[in-house]
């Protein structure tokens, strides 16, 4: 139980005209502030709280639900109400929801917080490709945020995938914004900001490589990740181009020992790690990069730049700041974020 003289150590104010409940309120929510009351700590009950304060019932319950109504407490049947989250009334409250963490997605993370502004208090979690997961987050903070902002890439199989789209189409309008992938499934009805993967690498390829006819095969090294797939439309988009332009094609899951490169090869290397691996090896070998082997990574970071690495990438700044435009004008609007080639020499 908490102590008691932390919270009230603040008279109420008999000559003051601001309503009784918001005075108790105020004080509630300072101790929330300098945190004498934790996040999931249970508050005293209503006959405690009468006592305490001498106020009479009616404005104890309507302190409560007040409280309630602005989400910085939570009520549970026949235990109580309970602290939901720090406050700032100020503020709107947003949670993102990642499928991981990586390089690019942290980007976007931080890229949407400086383009909410700070009227805007914005958490972060992540569901681990894990549609329950992610139902359950949305599930213990639907009373906490006016806002979710949701990766929906999964690893699940299909009938546990349809579990959290009937969540979604259940959920107020204008809470839910989709980021990164499209559902078909929920067409219009929830905004999203995507990469459409499979046409993204189709036309961006197109741009890099149809032009250059030094290259006679090309390899994609789509990493096999159980727990964090990668988009099968990758993979779809490059063997399409491929076909296309009658080039030689071949996926490899990753970058071996040893490789057995030749001169005339282009990679498509997806994983950071795969790329470093790549280029160790090519180092020791008499095989030119961009001239003799060729090499394009996937999505943009300051890594690539500084080693000149030519890359595919959606463009995360945009992909966060369109996220934050529909989020702030309430807009429900279906876009796709803008994906191009960048050509730096290595291929």
């Amino acid at each position: 139980m908490i102590c008691e003289s932390k919270i009230f150590e603040s008279l109420l104010y008999e000559s003051s005209r601001v309503p009784k409940y918001k005075q108790l309120s105020d004080l509630i929510i300072q101790s929330i502030e300098r945190k004498d009351l934790e996040i999931g700590e249970k508050l005293p009950s209503i006959s405690e709280l009468k006592d305490i304060t001498g106020l009479s019932k009616d404005t104890i319950v309507k302190t409560l639900n007040y409280l309630r109504e602005k989400k910085i407490v939570v009520s549970v049947m026949s235990k109580g109400f309970f602290v939901a989250r720090n406050v700032n009334l100020s503020k709107t409250k947003v949670l993102i929801v990642l499928n991981k963490l990586s390089n690019y997605k942290l980007k976007i993370f931080n890229a949407f917080v400086d383009a909410v502004g700070a009227d805007f208090h914005v958490d972060l979690k992540v569901h681990h490709c894990s549609a329950n997961n992610l139902r359950e987050i949305l599930k213990e903070n639907q009373l906490i945020y006016d806002h979710f902002v949701v990766m929906p890439h999964f690893n699940d199989k299909q009938d546990v995938v349809d579990k959290v789209l009937d969540y979604f189409k259940a959920m107020p309008a204008g809470q839910l914004l989709l980021m990164d992938k499209y559902l078909p499934e929920l067409g219009e009805l929830v905004p999203c900001i995507y990469q459409d993967f499979k046409w993204d690498i189709y036309y961006a390829l197109c741009s890099a490589i149809i032009n250059k006819k030094k290259y006679k095969k090309i390899v994609l090294v789509f990493p096999e990740n159980p727990f964090y797939p990668y988009p099968n439309e990758i993979k779809n988009g490059f063997t399409k181009f491929c076909k296309d332009i009658n080039c030689d094609a071949e996926i490899i899951d990753k970058i071996y020992p040893y490789m057995e490169f030749q001169k005339g090869d282009a990679y498509i290397i997806i994983d950071e790690s795969d790329l470093i691996n790549f280029l160790q090896q090519v180092k020791g070998s008499e095989l030119r990069l961009g001239l003799d082997l060729g090499v394009i990574s996937y999505n943009e970071t300051p890594l690539k730049k500084v080693m000149e690495i030519s890359v595919l990438s959606t463009d995360f700044e945009v992909m966060a700041d369109s996220a934050a435009y529909m989020l702030k004008k309430n807009k429900c609007e279906t876009v796709q974020n803008y994906f191009d080639f960048i050509d730096r020499g290595s291929i």
